[in-house]
Protein backbone atom coordinates (compact mmCIF):
# COMPACT_ATOMS: atom_id res chain seq x y z
CA UNK A 1 0.00 0.00 0.00
CA UNK A 2 1.31 3.42 -0.86
CA UNK A 3 1.97 6.75 1.83
CA UNK A 4 -1.31 8.19 2.43
CA UNK A 5 -0.63 12.01 1.36
CA UNK A 6 -16.30 11.18 37.49
CA UNK A 7 -15.87 8.02 37.13
CA UNK A 8 -12.90 5.93 39.17
CA UNK A 9 -10.23 5.56 36.75
CA UNK A 10 -8.56 2.91 35.61
CA UNK A 11 -5.64 1.33 36.81
CA UNK A 12 -2.25 1.70 34.85
CA UNK A 13 -0.87 -1.10 33.08
CA UNK A 14 1.16 -3.75 34.77
CA UNK A 15 2.76 -4.84 31.59
CA UNK A 16 5.91 -3.03 30.31
CA UNK A 17 5.07 -0.11 27.99
CA UNK A 18 6.23 -1.40 24.33
CA UNK A 19 8.40 0.60 22.60
CA UNK A 20 7.04 2.34 19.83
CA UNK A 21 8.21 0.46 16.70
CA UNK A 22 6.91 -2.75 18.62
CA UNK A 23 3.75 -1.07 19.32
CA UNK A 24 3.77 -0.27 15.51
CA UNK A 25 4.50 -3.84 14.29
CA UNK A 26 1.74 -4.83 16.58
CA UNK A 27 -1.00 -2.52 15.41
CA UNK A 28 0.32 -2.99 11.66
CA UNK A 29 -0.44 -6.54 11.72
CA UNK A 30 -3.03 -7.17 14.21
CA UNK A 31 -5.51 -4.00 14.87
CA UNK A 32 -7.88 -2.95 12.29
CA UNK A 33 -7.34 0.70 11.79
CA UNK A 34 -3.75 -0.20 10.73
CA UNK A 35 -3.45 -3.34 9.20
CA UNK A 36 -1.06 -3.52 6.28
CA UNK A 37 -0.86 0.38 6.93
CA UNK A 38 2.80 1.67 6.32
CA UNK A 39 5.06 1.20 9.08
CA UNK A 40 7.24 4.75 8.28
CA UNK A 41 4.39 6.52 7.75
CA UNK A 42 3.41 5.56 10.91
CA UNK A 43 6.26 5.93 13.18
CA UNK A 44 6.62 9.42 11.60
CA UNK A 45 3.05 10.37 12.64
CA UNK A 46 3.55 8.83 16.51
CA UNK A 47 6.71 10.61 16.56
CA UNK A 48 5.74 13.53 18.65
CA UNK A 49 3.09 11.77 20.07
CA UNK A 50 2.48 10.37 23.96
CA UNK A 51 0.97 6.99 23.50
CA UNK A 52 0.22 5.30 26.66
CA UNK A 53 -0.77 1.23 26.81
CA UNK A 54 -2.60 0.44 29.90
CA UNK A 55 -4.76 -2.79 31.20
CA UNK A 56 -8.29 -2.17 32.27
CA UNK A 57 -9.53 -4.27 34.75
CA UNK A 58 -13.04 -6.02 35.10
CA UNK A 59 -15.65 -4.02 37.49
CA UNK A 60 -13.82 -0.56 36.92
CA UNK A 61 -15.58 1.72 34.77
CA UNK A 62 -13.51 3.33 32.27
CA UNK A 63 -15.49 6.60 31.43
CA UNK A 64 -19.52 7.46 31.10
CA UNK A 65 -20.22 7.93 27.03
CA UNK A 66 -22.28 11.05 26.18
CA UNK A 67 -21.01 13.05 28.61
CA UNK A 68 -20.88 16.73 27.04
CA UNK A 69 -19.17 18.50 29.80
CA UNK A 70 -16.39 15.36 29.81
CA UNK A 71 -15.64 15.21 26.38
CA UNK A 72 -13.26 11.96 25.55
CA UNK A 73 -9.27 12.69 24.61
CA UNK A 74 -8.30 9.32 23.56
CA UNK A 75 -9.08 7.13 21.01
CA UNK A 76 -8.76 3.77 22.69
CA UNK A 77 -7.60 0.31 20.93
CA UNK A 78 -8.12 -2.98 21.93
CA UNK A 79 -4.94 -5.35 21.83
CA UNK A 80 -5.70 -8.36 24.18
CA UNK A 81 -8.61 -9.53 26.66
CA UNK A 82 -11.90 -8.40 27.22
CA UNK A 83 -14.55 -8.04 25.87
CA UNK A 84 -15.27 -4.12 26.47
CA UNK A 85 -19.03 -3.28 26.83
CA UNK A 86 -21.23 -0.61 27.04
CA UNK A 87 -24.50 -0.75 29.38
CA UNK A 88 -27.35 1.48 29.19
CA UNK A 89 -29.21 2.63 32.21
CA UNK A 90 -31.98 1.61 33.55
CA UNK A 91 -32.05 -1.78 32.38
CA UNK A 92 -28.31 -2.25 32.31
CA UNK A 93 -28.49 -3.68 29.07
CA UNK A 94 -25.40 -4.74 27.22
CA UNK A 95 -25.93 -2.42 23.95
CA UNK A 96 -22.16 -2.71 22.66
CA UNK A 97 -19.87 -5.83 22.47
CA UNK A 98 -15.56 -4.51 21.91
CA UNK A 99 -13.06 -7.54 21.00
CA UNK A 100 -9.52 -7.07 20.19
CA UNK A 101 -8.34 -5.71 16.98
CA UNK A 102 -11.20 -3.04 17.54
CA UNK A 103 -11.92 0.10 19.12
CA UNK A 104 -14.16 2.50 21.27
CA UNK A 105 -14.24 5.69 22.11
CA UNK A 106 -14.69 6.96 18.83
CA UNK A 107 -18.58 8.29 19.36
CA UNK A 108 -17.32 10.36 21.87
CA UNK A 109 -14.79 12.48 19.76
CA UNK A 110 -15.10 15.63 18.46
CA UNK A 111 -14.19 13.65 14.68
CA UNK A 112 -15.98 12.26 12.20
CA UNK A 113 -19.15 11.15 12.85
CA UNK A 114 -18.73 11.90 16.52
CA UNK A 115 -19.43 15.55 15.30
CA UNK A 116 -23.21 14.21 15.11
CA UNK A 117 -23.97 11.45 17.27
CA UNK A 118 -25.51 12.20 20.43
CA UNK A 119 -27.00 9.73 22.66
CA UNK A 120 -28.04 9.26 26.57
CA UNK A 121 -24.77 8.71 29.21
CA UNK A 122 -23.77 5.45 28.70
CA UNK A 123 -21.36 3.24 30.86
CA UNK A 124 -18.24 1.99 28.86
CA UNK A 125 -16.90 -0.67 30.83
CA UNK A 126 -13.96 -3.46 30.91
CA UNK A 127 -15.80 -6.68 31.59
CA UNK A 128 -12.50 -8.42 31.90
CA UNK A 129 -9.35 -7.54 31.75
CA UNK A 130 -8.24 -5.69 29.08
CA UNK A 131 -5.02 -4.46 26.89
CA UNK A 132 -5.76 -1.32 25.29
CA UNK A 133 -3.49 1.23 23.68
CA UNK A 134 -5.23 5.04 24.15
CA UNK A 135 -4.20 7.23 20.92
CA UNK A 136 -4.56 10.82 21.42
CA UNK A 137 -7.37 12.98 19.91
CA UNK A 138 -4.60 14.88 17.86
CA UNK A 139 -3.11 11.74 16.16
CA UNK A 140 -6.09 10.45 15.51
CA UNK A 141 -7.16 13.69 13.44
CA UNK A 142 -4.17 13.74 11.76
CA UNK A 143 -4.35 10.32 10.44
CA UNK A 144 -7.90 10.87 9.68
CA UNK A 145 -7.48 13.86 7.53
CA UNK A 146 -4.10 12.70 5.94
CA UNK A 147 -4.51 8.96 5.52
CA UNK A 148 -7.83 7.45 3.35
CA UNK A 149 -7.70 4.12 4.69
CA UNK A 150 -7.50 5.12 8.17
CA UNK A 151 -10.59 7.59 7.78
CA UNK A 152 -12.69 4.88 6.00
CA UNK A 153 -11.90 2.31 8.73
CA UNK A 154 -13.18 4.95 11.38
CA UNK A 155 -15.74 5.50 9.53
CA UNK A 156 -16.77 2.10 9.47
CA UNK A 157 -16.81 1.76 12.97
CA UNK A 158 -19.20 3.94 13.33
CA UNK A 159 -21.65 1.77 10.58
CA UNK A 160 -20.74 -1.31 12.91
CA UNK A 161 -21.47 -0.32 15.84
CA UNK A 162 -25.62 1.49 14.62
CA UNK A 163 -25.97 -2.33 12.80
CA UNK A 164 -25.10 -4.06 15.98
CA UNK A 165 -27.74 -1.93 17.68
CA UNK A 166 -30.10 -3.29 15.05
CA UNK A 167 -29.12 -6.72 15.53
CA UNK A 168 -30.40 -6.26 18.86
CA UNK A 169 -33.91 -4.42 18.13
CA UNK A 170 -34.68 -7.80 16.65
CA UNK A 171 -34.21 -9.46 20.05
CA UNK A 172 -37.42 -10.48 20.63
CA UNK A 173 -38.97 -12.88 23.68
CA UNK A 174 -38.39 -16.10 22.12
CA UNK A 175 -35.26 -17.28 23.99
CA UNK A 176 -33.86 -18.94 20.97
CA UNK A 177 -34.01 -15.99 18.51
CA UNK A 178 -32.94 -13.39 20.96
CA UNK A 179 -29.87 -15.18 21.48
CA UNK A 180 -29.36 -16.01 17.87
CA UNK A 181 -29.89 -12.08 17.18
CA UNK A 182 -26.42 -11.02 19.48
CA UNK A 183 -24.32 -14.30 17.81
CA UNK A 184 -25.56 -12.44 14.42
CA UNK A 185 -24.60 -9.04 15.65
CA UNK A 186 -21.22 -9.67 16.69
CA UNK A 187 -20.89 -12.57 13.33
CA UNK A 188 -21.25 -9.25 11.03
CA UNK A 189 -19.32 -6.71 13.47
CA UNK A 190 -15.92 -9.23 13.14
CA UNK A 191 -16.31 -10.41 10.03
CA UNK A 192 -16.43 -6.60 9.22
CA UNK A 193 -13.41 -5.90 11.23
CA UNK A 194 -11.47 -8.76 9.03
CA UNK A 195 -10.83 -10.15 12.62
CA UNK A 196 -12.80 -13.40 11.85
CA UNK A 197 -13.64 -16.29 10.74
CA UNK A 198 -11.01 -18.47 11.23
CA UNK A 199 -9.42 -20.48 8.38
CA UNK A 200 -12.25 -23.28 8.89
CA UNK A 201 -14.99 -20.63 9.11
CA UNK A 202 -15.69 -20.78 12.23
CA UNK A 203 -16.32 -17.78 14.84
CA UNK A 204 -14.99 -17.74 18.22
CA UNK A 205 -16.41 -15.09 21.14
CA UNK A 206 -15.08 -15.17 25.00
CA UNK A 207 -19.02 -14.42 25.86
CA UNK A 208 -20.18 -14.98 29.28
CA UNK A 209 -23.36 -15.97 29.71
CA UNK A 210 -24.22 -13.32 31.82
CA UNK A 211 -23.34 -10.88 29.06
CA UNK A 212 -25.50 -12.63 26.71
CA UNK A 213 -28.49 -12.11 29.30
CA UNK A 214 -28.38 -8.36 29.60
CA UNK A 215 -27.50 -8.01 25.69
CA UNK A 216 -31.04 -10.03 24.99
CA UNK A 217 -33.06 -9.27 28.70
CA UNK A 218 -32.88 -12.90 29.12
CA UNK A 219 -32.57 -14.74 32.83
CA UNK A 220 -29.04 -16.63 32.88
CA UNK A 221 -31.06 -20.17 32.67
CA UNK A 222 -32.82 -19.47 29.59
CA UNK A 223 -29.95 -18.44 28.03
CA UNK A 224 -28.04 -21.61 29.43
CA UNK A 225 -30.84 -23.25 28.22
CA UNK A 226 -30.58 -22.17 24.38
CA UNK A 227 -26.79 -22.63 24.40
CA UNK A 228 -27.53 -26.36 25.14
CA UNK A 229 -30.27 -26.43 22.52
CA UNK A 230 -27.89 -24.62 19.78
CA UNK A 231 -25.33 -27.10 20.66
CA UNK A 232 -27.27 -30.15 20.06
CA UNK A 233 -28.29 -28.73 16.64
CA UNK A 234 -24.67 -27.87 15.69
CA UNK A 235 -24.93 -24.92 15.67
CA UNK A 236 -22.18 -23.98 18.29
CA UNK A 237 -19.63 -25.50 20.48
CA UNK A 238 -19.34 -24.18 23.76
CA UNK A 239 -16.06 -24.45 25.79
CA UNK A 240 -12.84 -26.72 24.57
CA UNK A 241 -10.29 -27.81 26.46
CA UNK A 242 -7.54 -25.91 24.59
CA UNK A 243 -9.59 -22.42 25.24
CA UNK A 244 -8.69 -19.74 27.40
CA UNK A 245 -11.41 -18.90 28.51
CA UNK A 246 -14.01 -21.46 30.34
CA UNK A 247 -16.57 -18.95 28.49
CA UNK A 248 -15.87 -19.34 24.88
CA UNK A 249 -18.74 -19.68 21.81
CA UNK A 250 -17.23 -21.11 18.90
CA UNK A 251 -20.18 -20.72 16.07
CA UNK A 252 -20.04 -23.41 13.64
CA UNK A 253 -22.96 -22.87 11.77
CA UNK A 254 -22.98 -19.41 11.13
CA UNK A 255 -25.88 -20.20 7.86
CA UNK A 256 -28.17 -22.47 10.56
CA UNK A 257 -27.35 -19.78 13.15
CA UNK A 258 -29.06 -16.98 10.69
CA UNK A 259 -32.16 -19.71 10.15
CA UNK A 260 -32.60 -19.18 14.12
CA UNK A 261 -31.97 -15.58 13.91
CA UNK A 262 -35.22 -14.92 11.15
CA UNK A 263 -37.38 -18.30 13.19
CA UNK A 264 -40.94 -17.92 14.86
CA UNK A 265 -41.62 -19.81 17.72
CA UNK A 266 -43.05 -22.09 14.73
CA UNK A 267 -39.39 -22.88 13.59
CA UNK A 268 -37.18 -24.14 15.73
CA UNK A 269 -37.40 -27.74 16.41
CA UNK A 270 -34.59 -27.62 18.93
CA UNK A 271 -36.12 -25.67 21.43
CA UNK A 272 -39.15 -27.76 23.50
CA UNK A 273 -40.91 -24.35 25.32
CA UNK A 274 -43.30 -23.20 23.41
Amino acid sequence: MGKPKSLPKHQPSALSQPSEPDLIAQLVQSHYLFRQLDPAWLNDSFKTQDIAAEKLYSNRPVYTAYRSSEPLKVLYLVLAGGPVIARSSPLDRVIAITYPGAAFGMRNLPLGYGLVGHAFPTLIESYKTTDVVKLPIELVQTLYEHHETFRSRYDLLFELREKFQYHLLNCSTYPPQAVASLLRALLYQERGLGNQPNPNGIYSFDLPVDLIARACQLNQRTVEQVLKGMQQAGLIALHKPEDLSEDMIHVLDPEGLKEAYSATRDKVSWWPLK
